[in-house]
C-alpha cells in the first residue's frame, strides 16, 4: 500500500510540476508580449531623447555688425557665437537645429588665406560670408545645403567666416564690398 501511495504521490507532483512549469512559461510569455509592445515606443522616446542631447544651444560671446559700403551706416547687428581654434571651428553650427535672423557665427583664422568650409552635420541652410583681414566682405555663399560634405570655398583670401541663417544676406541687402564690425562680450 506504501507503494501505491509513493506512485500516485509522484504522479500528483509531478502533474504539479509540469503546471508550474506551465503557469511559469506562461507569464514569461505574457511578459515578453508586453514588452515587445512597449518596445517600439521605448526606441522611439530614447531616440528624440537621444537627438535633444545632441543639440548644441546658442551662447552669444559678442556682437557684429554689417555696415554699407555706400553710406557707412549699420545695416544690421546681430549676436555671435565666437569660434577659434581647430576644435571649435571643425565643431562650427553642427548639431543646431535652428537659429535665428539674429544669431551668427564668427569663425576667426590665425592667418588671411583661401578658406574652405563645409555643411557637414549641420541642420540648417546657412549664409557664409567670407570676410578679410581689413573687415571688408570679400565673398558670399547664399543657402548652402545642409548635411552637405561639398567644399565651400572663400576663392579670395579671408581672415573671418560668418555664417548666418540661409538668406539673411537677400533679406537685409548685405552684399560683397560692405564691411563689418564686432566686438566681445
Amino acid at each position: 500500500m506504501k507503494a501505491k501511495n509513493k506512485r500516485s504521490n509522484k504522479r500528483k507532483s509531478s502533474k504539479r510540476r509540469i503546471s508550474f512549469i506551465q503557469i511559469i512559461a506562461v507569464i514569461t510569455i505574457g511578459i515578453a508580449l508586453i514588452f515587445l509592445a512597449v518596445q517600439p515606443n521605448f526606441f522611439k522616446q530614447s531616440a528624440k531623447k537621444d537627438s535633444k542631447k545632441l543639440e548644441i544651444p546658442f551662447t552669444k560671446e559678442g556682437e557684429l555688425s554689417f555696415i554699407s559700403q555706400q553710406d557707412n551706416s549699420t545695416i544690421r547687428t546681430i549676436d555671435i557665437e565666437i569660434a577659434e581654434g581647430l576644435a571649435e571651428t571643425a565643431q562650427g553650427l553642427m548639431y543646431r537645429y535652428s537659429m535665428s535672423d539674429e544669431q551668427g557665427m564668427l569663425f576667426i583664422s590665425e592667418v588671411e588665406n583661401i578658406q574652405n568650409f563645409w555643411m557637414k552635420e549641420t541642420y540648417i541652410s546657412l549664409d557664409l560670408i567670407f570676410v578679410n583681414s581689413k573687415f571688408e566682405i570679400v565673398r558670399i555663399h547664399e543657402r548652402a545645403v545642409p548635411l552637405s560634405e561639398q567644399n565651400i570655398p572663400s576663392i579670395k583670401k579671408a581672415k573671418y567666416i560668418i555664417e548666418v541663417i540661409g538668406g539673411f544676406c537677400e533679406k537685409y541687402g548685405i552684399k560683397e564690398g560692405d564691411e563689418v564690425s564686432f566686438e566681445r562680450l
